[in-house]
């Protein structure tokens, strides 16, 4: 079947234009393309294959427990879903995670073990460890919740080909997040972040595909 090849910039414009709260960035300075992936013409898959996997960020932040949480270690050989957003979101950021705590719970035990789901936040003023992990006990307790310094996880972030803002003030004074809303899946046998969600991925998608990333396979 033709493949198109776009790059991600490009792919994720649309889903920029309909954010309001959790808005997704222009994907870096000047724009230019920081991946390009693969979509079957006339696909309606939720995931992207990236042709050049990302690489999983080094990055050192500060989980739950305030303790330092090296996320290339600490996930080293485990299928990975890396999420950038905020506790205070009215709406992308919950979905998301709640998508992913019941699609994980239709694995095996064995692989929900293994699974690690990783949740960063682009508000760190707000979400201290102690308030990540209560949001987090809502949604699944096993959920790794990650905080520290703003220009660190924005660096992580964009080594991942995602944007995210400081936080600012909207027309009626609250405090909004701007970021991106993809997940990223890295893969238990390299490591690399070879497959990517965007807004519009549903549970059902995530049902559906976890098995393979678990075993490190393209859904």
């Amino acid at each position: 079947m033709r493949k198109k090849t776009y790059a991600m910039t490009a792919l994720f414009a649309t889903a920029a234009l309909a954010l309001s709260a959790c808005g997704s960035g222009d994907g870096g300075a000047g724009n230019e393309p920081v991946a390009a992936v693969s979509a079957e013409a006339g696909s309606t898959k939720a995931a992207t294959v990236l042709d050049n996997p990302f690489e999983k960020p080094d990055l050192v932040l500060t989980d739950t427990t305030g303790k330092k949480y090296d996320l290339r270690a600490e996930t080293k050989g485990r299928p990975t879903l890396v999420y950038f957003g905020y506790t205070h979101c009215p709406d992308v950021c919950p979905l998301t995670m709640n998508n992913l705590a019941v699609a994980k719970k239709q694995l095996p035990k064995a692989e929900q073990d293994k699974l690690r789901v990783v949740f960063v936040t682009t508000d760190p003023a707000r979400d201290t460890p102690a308030a990540l992990g209560t949001w987090l006990k809502g949604i699944d307790p096993d959920f790794i919740g990650l905080t520290g310094d703003f220009a660190t996880i924005q660096a992580g972030a964009r080594r991942l080909g995602i944007t995210i803002e400081p936080t600012t003030k909207d027309k009626n004074g609250k405090t909004v997040s701007v970021h991106g809303t993809q997940v990223i899946a890295f893969s238990p046998k390299t490591d690399a972040g070879y497959v990517l969600y965007g807004e519009g991925a549903n549970v059902g998608d995530y049902t559906k595909d976890l098995p393979k990333i678990a075993e490190g396979k393209t859904p």
